[in-house]
């Protein structure tokens, strides 16, 4: 996939963008800004698959709630950091628009206000041509693959077809966050890989 027109879309909307034909070298270059610094990340199967977790651990300050004996007390840490690192549930091709999702709540706050930088990180299938189709697939496709990774009771990880829009105690989508723009109170990076990852 060609991003040209993605990152000036997306610097257009404030973000600075860097893009990589290869996972490894995206880590590579988070693991060499990113340092000497508090670290938090959300819950992410790309930050996972980029080795970043253990590796921004080995010279940063790191909260992550999947790597402590308290996730809650791990997920207030990240929310206090210098830097956030996530990844993006669905990106806008024509727009640059951000979709995000949460159940919990972390993630998407923490994109919000607070940190010095926040760190988007983004593989190519994350990419939908407009914001419709973005929104469908995170709905559609992110979230019944991330509810059946966790073992929810929910409808979507039951069948893994698509949302049901439940009531499910254990659903994890409830709260959306769009970003049409780069907030204005923090730094905000965008940066893309030219393979999948995550969901």
């Amino acid at each position: 996939m060609a991003f040209e027109a993605l990152k000036q879309t997306l610097e257009q909307n404030g973000f600075t963008v860097s893009v990589f034909a290869a996972a490894s070298e995206a880590a590579a270059y988070l693991n060499r800004v990113i340092d000497n610094t508090t670290v938090g990340c959300g819950g992410s199967m790309t930050l996972r698959e980029l080795g970043l977790y253990q590796s921004l651990g080995a010279h940063n300050t790191l909260y992550y709630h999947g790597l402590s004996d308290d996730p809650q007390e791990a997920q207030r840490q990240a929310m206090t950091a210098e830097v956030y690192l996530l990844s993006a549930n669905g990106i806008a091709e024509d727009t640059g628009e951000i979709i995000s999702i949460d159940g919990t709540g972390n993630r998407v706050s923490s994109t919000l206000f607070g940190h010095r930088k926040v760190y988007f990180v983004a593989g190519r299938n994350k990419v939908s041509p407009d914001f419709a189709a973005a929104l469908h697939r995170v709905r559609n496709v992110v979230a019944p693959k991330n509810a059946q990774r966790l073992g929810r009771k929910t409808p979507c990880a039951k069948n893994a077809d698509r949302c049901y829009n439940c009531n499910s105690p254990e659903r994890i989508c409830r709260g959306l966050v769009v970003h049409y723009k780069r907030m204005s109170s923090m730094e905000m990076e965008v940066v893309l890989v030219d393979e999948d990852l995550g969901f």
